[in-house]
């Protein structure tokens, strides 16, 4: 076989025709890179010096397609390769990404009958991203470094190159050169990385944590709920109706990796939550309700604004997610609507402005059929209405996010005469930014809101009002938010990942 003129940065690669020795190739390539960073990093913290610069890289893997694929199922939406020519990726973190991997590669050999290679690239894994989340070794020698050591580091070791990180695949604006072999994937392994340290920092949790259904909201009553929710399951104890309710969950995980397990029926042992290091509150916290499929949930406290919403989902991306749905309180903007009923969004009116450089608003964010229906569905179970009676408690329309919270403020003709041109039905912070990102990052998105005031209307919260409100709504409203993502995960997953979220000449990674 040749790879043409294509010039493939990456040596010593391997040819694999299955998945898992594939994935091995690339873990021992990762670890064995992993180790030499670390040697070396401990001899300078040590002596000030290492004999010569560190070289040390990420793992690569690509494929070449000779021949187009003439009778590819048309229902398919990632997973193949479109067209012809050599396709490629840097990897970071293999274990992490280990059913991830498999199940891509899988549908590629599948699918193209062509071998997949595996090799050392030409990306330098960079020094921070080499050590273990939190490791306490890494820390205190960074500690212990004069400054002037600190400012030797890059003499000697890899370090972030921000023109190496960005989203230009994702964006759809990455071009590779003439002999540059085309993206496997939308992040490389560099982006990755710094993603998963900043998860860290922002959520207070390790990556390996998180789960593939995310809940997004704005309000810590619902972290409350779901941290009672999280331990009543993995108290469990021999009630049937217990056991079933809380079937495949494994584990809840606080913020500061705080674990609890779930105590089966016949264990001897107690629930003990695993050493933890004093936790310091995180800007968006992540509770974690764990299967050990995976296809748990994970629950993230945002605060408010679409920055917020922009910087976690930034991140959360690069862990492939199945789905994440905004749960959240939004002002009512229909004289019909009541405080406590509930907004499905099918088209948002993005006035958040965080986003406008990387996807422009005039482009359309479409509602995914999958997701609407599984809200749709999980509505009426949780609430008890049905069909035409459904239209008493939930309205369908679009949602107006803005970046600014006191948008009532603004001349109110000219905001109300906006809103009833876009058809908005609801005004939040945060859910166009959400799905805006998991249209730009291809994850499955969705927004299910409860209204909690009407200022058009003269409806403000008061204080004692929104404390009743909370209290009467958010148990039901997480819980049809939990009840939307099982459906969602019994669902058929081909399905859900659209072919709305794909460009015409898309990575075949998801």
């Amino acid at each position: 076989m040749t790879h043409d003129l294509i010039s493939i940065p990456a040596h010593d690669t391997q040819a694999f025709r299955e998945a898992k020795p594939a994935i091995q190739r690339v873990r021992d390539i990762y670890h064995t890179n992993i180790k030499k960073n670390i040697r070396a990093f401990k001899e300078f913290a040590a002596k000030g010096s290492v004999q010569s610069p560190v070289e040390a890289f990420y793992p690569y893997i690509f494929t070449t397609v000779e021949k187009e694929v003439k009778n590819l199922d048309s229902r398919l939406s990632y997973g193949f390769i479109r067209g012809k020519g050599t396709f490629g990726t840097t990897i970071t973190h293999p274990d992490l990404f280990r059913d991830y991997l498999e199940e891509q590669i899988d549908k590629i050999l599948s699918r193209h009958h062509q071998p997949v290679y595996v090799g050392v690239s030409n990306s330098p894994i960079p020094i921070h991203f080499s050590f273990p989340n939190n490791d306490e070794e890494f820390n205190d020698s960074i500690r212990t470094l004069s400054r002037e050591r600190v400012e030797r580091i890059p003499d000697f070791f890899a370090v972030p190159d921000i023109n190496r990180i960005n989203d230009n695949i994702a964006n759809g604006t990455f071009k590779p050169g003439p002999q540059e072999p085309n993206p496997l994937s939308i992040f490389t392994a560099e982006r990755v990385d710094i993603s998963l340290q900043r998860l860290v920092h922002y959520t207070g949790t390790s990556p390996e944590h998180f789960q593939n259904f995310i809940l997004f909201t704005n309000y810590p009553f619902y972290v409350d709920e779901f941290i009672a929710y999280g331990k009543k399951i993995m108290e469990s104890g021999e009630d049937p109706k217990e056991q079933k309710e809380g079937q495949g969950y494994t584990e809840f995980v606080e913020p500061g990796n705080v674990i609890t397990k779930r105590r089966f029926p016949g264990s001897l042992k107690a629930n003990t939550p695993a050493n933890a290091p004093a936790f310091q509150q995180k800007q968006m916290p992540a509770y974690h309700l764990k299967r050990s499929d995976g296809n748990g949930v994970t629950l993230i406290n945002i605060g408010v604004g679409p920055s917020n919403a922009k910087t976690i989902t930034d991140h959360v991306a690069v862990l492939r997610p199945h789905c994440w749905l905004m749960l959240g309180h939004c002002a009512g903007l229909r004289q019909s609507q009541r405080l406590g009923d509930y907004v499905l969004a099918h088209a948002y009116l993005r006035e958040d402005q965080v986003l406008d450089e990387d996807l422009p608003p005039w482009i359309p964010i479409p509602p995914l059929a999958e997701v609407q229906q599984a809200v749709q569905q999980a509505v009426a179970e949780c609430t008890g209405f049905s069909g035409y009676e459904l239209k008493k408690i939930m309205r369908t329309g679009t949602v107006a996010t803005t970046s600014d919270r006191n948008w009532e403020l603004e001349d109110t003709e000219v905001s109300i005469h906006r809103f009833s041109r876009s058809r908005s039905i609801a005004v939040d912070m945060e859910s166009a930014t959400i799905a805006a990102n998991g249209f730009r990052f291809r994850v499955p998105y969705g927004t299910l809101l409860c209204v909690s005031d009407r200022p058009v209307h003269g409806e403000l919260k008061l204080p004692g009002m929104a404390n009743q409100f909370y209290r009467e709504r958010v148990n039901q409203h997480l819980e049809i938010g939990l009840c939307s993502l099982e459906f969602l995960r019994k669902s058929n997953l081909d399905l859900l990942h659209s072919r709305k979220l794909r460009t015409f000449i898309e990575p075949a990674f998801r």
